[in-house]
C-alpha cells in the first residue's frame, strides 16, 4: 500500500508539472482578453490645463496575448469574454511578438499626437498644424511580393502617378486594381524618394480586393502651440485616440462628462474622422466592468458589436470627434 501511495503521488507530481508545462506553452493563435476601463486624468498632462467639472473620461483596453497549449486542449479554461484569432489576423505574416509591440508602442505615439492636434484645432487654439506627408507602412507580410521592395517605415506618397497623403486615400486608389494587378508607388525612404514596382494579392477576407500586404499609418507632420503629454506605461495601439482628444477638451475647460463616468474608444485621423478599431467587444465588457455610465464607440460595426455586448450600457455611435465633442457638451449627459 505504502509503495502505490507513492506511486500515485508521483504520478500526481508529474500530473501537474505536465500541466504548468502546458499551460506555459504558447500556441499559434491570439486571445484578445477584456481589461477594465481605467480614467484617463492622470495621464494626460496638458499645460496650462484643468478640468474645471466633475465625471472622468476613461480608455479601454484589451490584452492580447497568446493562446496557451493547455487552453488550447481545454477551451473552458479561456477567461470570459475573450476571443480567439490566428496570428495573421492581427499581424502580417511573418511579424515576431517583438515586432507586434514594437508596432503598438509606435502606433500609441501616433496617436497621441494626432489626438492633440485634432483636439486643440477642433477647440479654436491657434498655432496648431497637423500636416498629412503620406502613408507610413508600419509593417509588410513576409508572404507577398511587396516584401522585396517596401519595409517598415517607407512612406507612400503616390500610387500608379496618384498623390496619395492618407489612408484612405491610399484605400481608394488600391480599390481600382484587382489582385494580380502591378501598382506603380514611389515612397520615400531616409529623405529621398524611391519607384518601385508591386504585384497585388488578393485579400483573404475578400479575394475580389486587391491588396499589398502591408500596415499602415498616417505620417504627419504635427505642431502644436503648447506641452501635451500622455503615458499610458505599455499600452500600445491607436484605439486610445478618441478618449485622449475628449480628456484633453475636458482639461481645457469644456465639460464632456457632467459628472458622468464617459468610456471612449477609436482610433482618429487628422480630420478628426473617427475610424474603426478592433476588440470591440472585449472594450465592450471593460466598459462595463469600469463601471462607466456612457460608451462612445465608432459608428457603424463597432456600434453594433458594441451594443451585443452593452448589457444596460448605453452606447453611443460617433463619426468624429467633433461630433462627439458636441454631442457630450450640447446635449448633457444624465446619470
Amino acid at each position: 500500500m505504502k509503495r502505490l501511495s507513492i506511486a500515485a503521488m508521483v504520478l500526481g507530481a508529474v500530473g501537474v508539472v505536465t500541466a504548468f508545462v502546458l499551460w506555459q506553452a504558447p500556441a499559434d493563435d491570439f486571445l484578445i482578453v477584456p481589461d477594465q476601463a481605467k480614467p484617463l486624468e492622470s495621464k494626460v498632462q496638458v499645460e496650462g490645463g484643468h478640468p474645471n467639472a466633475t465625471g472622468d473620461v476613461y480608455y479601454v483596453d484589451v490584452y492580447i496575448r497568446r493562446i496557451r497549449t493547455l487552453e488550447r486542449l481545454f477551451s473552458f479554461l479561456i477567461p470570459d469574454g475573450t476571443t480567439r484569432v490566428p496570428a495573421d489576423a492581427l499581424a502580417p505574416a511573418g511579424t515576431t511578438d517583438a515586432d507586434r509591440l514594437r508596432q503598438g508602442a509606435e502606433e500609441m505615439s501616433r496617436s497621441q499626437e494626432i489626438a492633440s492636434a485634432v483636439a486643440l484645432h477642433a477647440l479654436g487654439y491657434r498655432g496648431v498644424s497637423a500636416t498629412p506627408r503620406g502613408v507610413l507602412v508600419t509593417s509588410v507580410s513576409s508572404d507577398v511580393p511587396a516584401v522585396k521592395v517596401l519595409q517598415p517605415e517607407d512612406v507612400i506618397v503616390s500610387v500608379d502617378g496618384v498623390q496619395v497623403r492618407t489612408p484612405p486615400e491610399l484605400r481608394f486608389v488600391m480599390s481600382r486594381h484587382r489582385p494580380g494587378d502591378t501598382v506603380r508607388l514611389t515612397v520615400r525612404r531616409d529623405d529621398k524618394l524611391r519607384r518601385v514596382s508591386v504585384r497585388t494579392v488578393a485579400n483573404p477576407a475578400d479575394p475580389k480586393r486587391a491588396i499589398i500586404g502591408i500596415l499602415v499609418d498616417q505620417d504627419a507632420k504635427i505642431r502644436l502651440p503648447f506641452r501635451i503629454g500622455i503615458d499610458l506605461g505599455k499600452v500600445g495601439g491607436p484605439s486610445a485616440g478618441l478618449p485622449f482628444a475628449l480628456e484633453i477638451a475636458r482639461q481645457l475647460g469644456r465639460d464632456v462628462t457632467h459628472g458622468c463616468r464617459v468610456a471612449a474608444t477609436g482610433e482618429l485621423a487628422l480630420d478628426g474622422s473617427v475610424l474603426p478599431i478592433g476588440g470591440i467587444k472585449q472594450k465592450t465588457i471593460g466598459a462595463r466592468r469600469g463601471h462607466v455610465d456612457f460608451f462612445l464607440v465608432p459608428a457603424g460595426a463597432n456600434a453594433q458589436g458594441a451594443r451585443k455586448n452593452a448589457h444596460g450600457l448605453t452606447i453611443i455611435p460617433v463619426q468624429s470627434f467633433q461630433q462627439a465633442l458636441r454631442r457630450l457638451t450640447t446635449s448633457p449627459l444624465k446619470c
